[in-house]
């Protein structure tokens, strides 16, 4: 569940290639910025209060040299942990390029608790991932030299805030690679178009639109759809999430140390 949940934030990226590409102009992200996050879920025609999230960006020092830090936890409730517990930890570490440089995933979803960790380098013009899984005492390695840039599930969300979405046209595809901990995966989003949303505390967005897509047997299939801030922070403010057993939203509710004005507020 939290992987398709910040899994779809991971917008206006392209395939990029060599090393020299996979960094970026850090223009919306500082030290110091926390997000938090309001999870409900769909249960038989009613919204109820799954739990939270929050995300964290903090300077660090990696292997002698200046870096940022970004965290991500999320929580179920007591009334959600009875049908299905979660508590996961994300952790990333990148240059202040943005390079994702190591990335954990510590997760107990349900009855189940695994943790995915990545290591990333860069040599010869290519991209090295060195993946591991660990679930139940057996740990599973994976060693890929990639042509292309890879990053984690939190590394392109900051990269990606980055980029300047203007020149997108409604239904393009941006294809990306995504290291999971097991595999590398190619993603699609579609770019919707714009529009305005109102959060419960009464603020209106002026948002761009993404659908993250799975194609089963050639067709497509909605898996997400998120709003994501029409300005230079381009935060993501709203999620909606097809899950098979109904369906989930996730709604910023709290944002402190954001780098620019939010301009895109209508309201």
């Amino acid at each position: 569940m939290i992987k398709k949940i910040f899994l779809c934030l991971c917008l206006l990226i392209g395939g990029t290639a060599a090393k020299a590409q996979c960094g970026a102009e850090n223009d919306a992200i500082k030290p110091g910025e926390t997000l938090s996050y309001e999870l409900k879920f769909n249960w038989k025609f009613i919204w109820i209060n799954a739990g939270w999230a929050k995300m964290t960006v903090n300077e660090t020092t990696h292997k002698g040299q200046p870096c940022l830090k970004t965290d991500l936890q999320s929580y179920t409730n007591k009334k959600i942990d009875f049908f299905f517990k979660m508590r996961d930890t994300l952790t990333c570490i990148t240059t202040q390029q943005l390079e994702p440089l190591y990335f954990r995933k510590g997760a107990e979803e349900g009855k189940r608790y695994t943790v995915d960790e990545v290591n990333f380098s860069y040599r010869n013009g290519k991209c090295i991932v060195d993946q591991q899984r660990t679930l139940y005492g057996k740990t599973d390695k994976k060693h890929d030299e990639m042509p292309v840039c890879v990053y984690d599930m939190l590394s392109i969300l900051l990269q990606a805030r980055s980029y300047d979405p203007s020149d997108y046209k409604p239904g393009v595809k941006i294809l990306f690679s995504m290291a999971t901990g097991r595999a590398i995966e190619k993603q699609t989003l579609i770019y919707r178009g714009k529009e305005n949303f109102t959060s419960e505390q009464g603020v209106t967005y002026r948002c761009l639109v993404f659908s993250l897509v799975e194609y089963v047997n050639n067709k497509e299939k909605e898996v997400i759809t998120f709003y994501v801030t029409d300005d230079r922070n381009h935060l993501p403010v709203r999620l909606d999430m097809y899950l098979n057993f109904g369906s989930a939203k996730a709604f910023l509710t709290d944002i402190k140390g954001n780098r620019h004005p939010l301009t895109s507020i209508v309201k």
